[in-house]
C-alpha cells in the first residue's frame, strides 16, 4: 500500500474487552500498518490496554455474554450509530454476542465485507430451549456475514452439520487458530532454571517426579472430573506422580462433582495453583499436558504447551484433534472416559522413550502449521483479498 494513500478501515470486535486484549494479542497492532485499525467491546481496563499496547482507536459498546434481549438491542442501536459514522470497509466479529450484534448492525448500516469467526460453539452442550435459541442466534449471525471463518476443520464440519450455512460462505484460513501462537514467547529456552527451580520449591516439585500439567478454567464442561479421577487411580499404583492444575475455579458456573472437589483438597499430589499470568514456567517444570475438555474452538493451551515442548493427551475434539496426532506429538482420547484417559497417561510414564519423542516433535509442529507470523500473515492475505487490494 502507498504510504500517502488513505488506509481502509477495519473494525474488529469482541463482546468483552478481555478477548480482545487476550484473542487478538499483538494481531490489532501487525494489521494497523495497513488498515485504521478500531477496536469495539464493553467498558474495561481491558480495552485500554488495547488501545495503548496495540496503538490502535477503541470504542466502547457495552454487550453481555448471557441472553439479555433488552440490553442487546441498546447495544445494536449504538453499535449501529458507530458503525454510521466510521464507515468501515471491514467488520470482523468474535465471540457470540458480538457476532449476532455485529453482523447485523454490519448488514444494517451496508458494511461491504462482514466477517465472524466461529471459534468454539457453546450450544454443543447446551439443550431445550436454550439450545433452540443458541441455533437461531448462529443462523442470523451467519445469514448477515458475507464470509465466516471457523477457526478449525472440525468446527467446519459442525456447522455444516447443523445445517447453520451454506459450504460457499465458510473458510478455514490457513491451518485454524484465530492468532496463532507466539513461539518467541512460548519457547522453552526462553525460561532459565531459576524459573523452573522456583516453580518446583513453591510447590514441592521434586526432579524425580513426573508432572502432568493442565491449564485452563477448573470447570466440568473442561473434563476435570475425568483428569482428577484418572490421575487419582494413577497415583495409587505410581507414587512418583504429580498433578499441577493451573486456573481459576469458576465453581458458579459449571461446578465439578463433590468427589473432584475432594480428590483436588485431600491428594497432595493434586496441586491447585490457581490462576497464573505466566504459565510457562509451569510448562517448563512439566512433563506432559493433558487437556481432556468437551468442546473447543482451537485451544491456545494445547498450542503454547506445544510450542514449550510438552507431549500432549487431549481429548477427540475438533481443534484438539487437529493439533496433536497421536503417536507423533500426543495421543488422542474418546471425550468424557476416564478409562481412556488413564491408560493414555499410564503410557506416558511406563513408555519414556516414546514419551520423550513425542515431545521432541512437539515444538516442530507448531513452527511448522501456527506459528503467529504465519496466521497474521494468512489473514491479511484474506483481508487483501476480499477489498481486491495488491497482495
Amino acid at each position: 500500500m502507498n504510504s500517502n494513500s488513505v488506509k481502509n478501515k477495519l473494525v474488529r470486535i469482541t463482546t468483552v474487552p478481555g478477548s480482545l486484549s487476550g484473542l487478538l494479542s499483538g494481531q490489532l497492532k501487525f494489521m494497523n500498518q495497513y488498515y485504521d485499525v478500531i477496536g469495539i467491546s464493553s467498558e474495561g481496563d481491558a480495552l485500554n490496554l488495547v488501545e495503548q499496547r496495540e496503538g490502535v482507536r477503541t470504542i466502547k459498546v457495552n454487550m453481555t455474554r448471557k441472553l439479555t434481549p433488552g440490553k442487546d438491542l441498546i447495544a445494536l442501536w449504538r453499535l449501529v450509530k458507530v458503525l454510521k459514522h466510521e464507515n468501515p470497509q471491514i467488520v470482523h466479529t468474535h465471540t457470540p454476542k458480538a457476532g449476532i450484534i455485529g453482523m447485523l448492525a454490519s448488514k444494517i448500516t451496508g458494511v461491504p465485507h462482514r466477517l465472524h469467526t466461529v471459534a468454539g460453539l457453546p450450544l454443543v452442550e447446551a439443550n431445550g430451549i436454550k439450545r433452540i435459541i443458541l441455533n437461531q442466534v448462529e443462523k442470523i449471525t451467519y445469514a448477515c456475514a458475507t464470509k465466516v471463518y471457523p477457526n478449525s476443520y472440525g468446527l467446519e464440519s459442525i456447522i455444516l452439520e447443523h445445517k447453520f450455512t451454506d459450504k460457499k460462505k465458510l473458510k478455514v484460513i490457513g491451518n485454524g487458530s484465530s492468532n496463532g501462537i507466539n513461539t518467541n514467547l512460548f519457547n522453552p529456552e526462553a525460561i532459565d532454571d531459576g524459573q523452573i527451580h522456583q516453580v518446583r520449591t513453591e510447590h514441592g516439585l521434586k526432579t524425580s517426579d513426573f508432572i502432568f500439567i493442565y491449564v485452563g478454567r477448573i470447570v466440568k464442561d473442561k473434563g476435570i472430573n475425568e483428569l482428577v479421577s484418572a490421575f487419582n487411580k494413577l497415583n495409587q499404583k505410581y507414587k512418583h506422580i504429580r498433578l499441577l492444575l493451573v486456573g481459576p475455579k469458576e465453581s458458579h458456573l459449571d461446578p465439578v462433582s463433590p468427589e473432584t472437589e475432594s480428590v483436588i483438597e485431600n491428594n497432595p499430589a493434586v496441586i491447585s495453583t490457581g490462576w497464573q499470568n505466566d504459565v510457562r514456567p509451569y510448562f517448563k517444570a512439566s512433563d506432559a499436558l493433558v487437556f481432556p475438555s468437551y468442546r473447543e474452538g482451537f485451544p491456545n493451551v494445547v498450542m503454547q504447551a506445544a510450542a514449550m515442548g510438552l507431549p500432549s493427551i487431549v481429548s477427540d475434539i475438533n481443534g484438539c484433534n487437529e493439533i496433536i496426532e497421536t503417536g507423533i506429538n500426543g495421543v488422542i482420547v474418546p471425550p468424557k472416559n476416564d478409562k481412556k484417559l488413564y491408560e493414555a497417561m499410564e503410557g506416558f510414564i511406563t513408555e519414556p522413550s516414546k514419551t520423550k519423542e513425542m515431545a521432541q516433535n512437539a515444538r516442530k509442529s507448531i513452527l511448522e502449521k501456527y506459528d503467529q507470523n504465519y496466521v497474521w500473515n494468512t489473514i491479511l492475505k484474506e483481508y487483501k483479498q476480499l477489498n481486491n487490494e495488491t497482495v
